[in-house]
């Protein structure tokens, strides 16, 4: 007879912080906890490193985290799943203001005369020292 045993795993759920490194997420679990002298609800946060084996949780994700056989030195945890992906500001301009786009084409332009005056500067005073010199010898 065989029995299937069921794994009482620890469960926490978090935010990422960090998907800088392969296969590997760094969930922020927060907690309430009451103060025991003061009875004040403080709030505290611990990091978690998880595996992440199809690198698809990304910075600012809800996911779920489970204890897991260690993986490597700080990896005690393992993603289970993520609850909520990160909102994407999906800003896509659809018109852009024409006296914006006005002021920034007068500023490259004036740019643009002010680096060719002074190249011209450049190449009058190279031309007048060239010409004082013929004119000493």
């Amino acid at each position: 007879m065989t029995e299937e045993r069921t794994v009482l795993r620890k469960v926490r759920v978090g935010t990422v912080v960090s998907d800088k490194n392969d296969k590997t997420i760094v969930v922020s679990v927060e907690r309430a906890a009451r103060h025991r002298i003061y009875h004040k609800v403080i709030r505290r946060t611990k990091k978690y490193h998880a595996h992440d084996e199809a690198n698809s949780a990304t910075l600012g994700d809800l996911v779920r985290i489970e204890e897991a056989a260690p993986k490597s030195k700080k990896k005690r945890w393992a993603l289970v799943e993520i609850l909520t992906e990160r909102e994407v500001a999906s800003v896509a301009p659809e018109s852009i203001d024409q006296s914006l786009v006005e002021e920034v084409q007068r500023s490259a332009a004036r740019a643009e005369a002010d680096e060719a005056a002074s190249e011209d500067a450049a190449a009058d005073t190279s031309s007048d020292e060239a010409s004082s010199q013929e004119g000493d010898e």
